[in-house]
């Protein structure tokens, strides 16, 4: 890569600082909050920090609000999206433990995500939680999905419908997860 100019590599240290260090209850940061703090050429800045971080194993991810990412977002899009850093490839088991979560939960959030993706996106709470109990206790499938709810993987509206919240879709590739359920491999 070529030199970075001066202007250019002060502004990829403070979006590294921005994305990087929690200040809301939720990770990551609005797009408005961005084009404050780097100026309006916020997006060519990212660019640049994603061929930076892509040496590291992670990538900034841009998720819009909305259930799906818009073919064609306006820059009103871009301003109202989450910004995220994620990594670029599935984590290992180790590397899982160590992250805090519980294999058993992580096959709850598997579960529950795999089948909202084949309801296209969202399903009734009580058929979620109907497929859970299948392998799951109640008082940890009350926990588990009212985790989920908090940390932004799942939604629950007012009607009891579940939706794929903004972290599942920053944080899950839809297609590799759907190949590992339906490939198998002995």
């Amino acid at each position: 890569m070529s030199e970075i100019s001066s202007e250019y590599s002060k502004k990829l240290k403070k979006a590294v600082k921005t994305l990087f260090y929690q200040r809301h209850r939720m990770p990551g940061v609005k797009g408005w909050e961005l084009r404050r703090s780097l100026g309006k050429d916020y997006l060519t800045i990212l660019e640049l920090l994603n061929v930076q971080l892509e040496d590291l194993g992670l990538t900034v991810k841009i998720v819009f609000e909305g259930s799906e990412n818009p073919d064609n977002p306006s820059a009103e899009a871009f301003e109202s999206a989450r910004y995220y850093v994620t990594i670029t490839e599935p984590m290992s088991v180790t590397e899982l433990k160590m992250s805090g979560w519980r294999v058993d939960n992580v096959a709850a959030l598997t579960v529950a995500v795999a089948y909202l993706i084949s309801k296209q996106g969202k399903a009734p709470r009580k058929d979620v939680e109907k497929l859970l109990k299948q392998k799951f206790p109640q008082w940890k499938l009350d926990y588990n999905l009212a985790r989920f709810i908090r940390q932004g993987y799942l939604v629950d509206d007012d009607e009891g419908v579940l939706y794929m919240g903004w972290r599942s879709r920053a944080e899950i590739d839809k297609k590799s997860l759907l190949d590992l359920i339906l490939t198998k491999e002995v």
